[in-house]
């Protein structure tokens, strides 16, 4: 099905690299709820389960809350709330650093890892499930492009903070 049926639009696109930001953002919003329901079956949402994962990368030294947000596959700007939310499940344990009293370091949980463990199959199948019209060649070519499309973006962001236009 093409982006032009799947939204219903009436109209070509005014451009070929229009209708392929549509199409990114339209499959983007498509597989992360197709993700994002197997983690609800297990009591949290995508963005937590980021979180959790994030921090079982960092190992038993934890991450500040900042970094955390720095590295969200989809940034948020209450990045405080989402660990209070996950506090008070008992996923994550947070801590004062001891030399910058500003900065709290943020740790998984044993009851975190636990369910970590449960969903790494669950999620991993939706992936796998998500992109299975697409051979591992197709795969491996959508990344390189996904790839170079991102540093672009971040090309024009940091042109633009310079404010030097493209």
């Amino acid at each position: 099905m093409t982006i032009e049926i799947a939204i219903k639009q009436q109209r070509p696109f005014p451009s070929h690299r229009q209708g392929a930001v549509v199409g990114l953002l339209h499959t983007a919003d498509v597989v992360g709820r197709f993700v994002d329901a197997v983690i609800a079956e297990h009591g949290i949402t995508g963005q937590q389960y980021n979180v959790l994962r994030i921090l079982r990368g960092a190992g038993e030294k934890g991450l500040p809350t900042l970094e955390i947000a720095d590295r969200m596959i989809q940034q948020t700007p209450g990045i405080t709330r989402l660990i209070d939310r996950l506090e008070a499940k008992r996923l994550v344990s947070r801590e004062r650093c001891k030399t910058d009293r500003r900065q709290v370091f943020c740790r998984i949980t044993r009851v975190g890892l636990d369910l970590l463990a449960r969903l790494d199959a669950p999620v991993d199948a939706a992936g796998e499930a998500a992109l299975d019209a697409l051979s591992i060649t197709d795969v491996k070519q959508l990344t390189k492009l996904l790839d170079r499309a991102r540093d672009r973006v971040h090309q024009h962001i940091a042109t633009k903070r310079k404010g030097v236009t493209a």
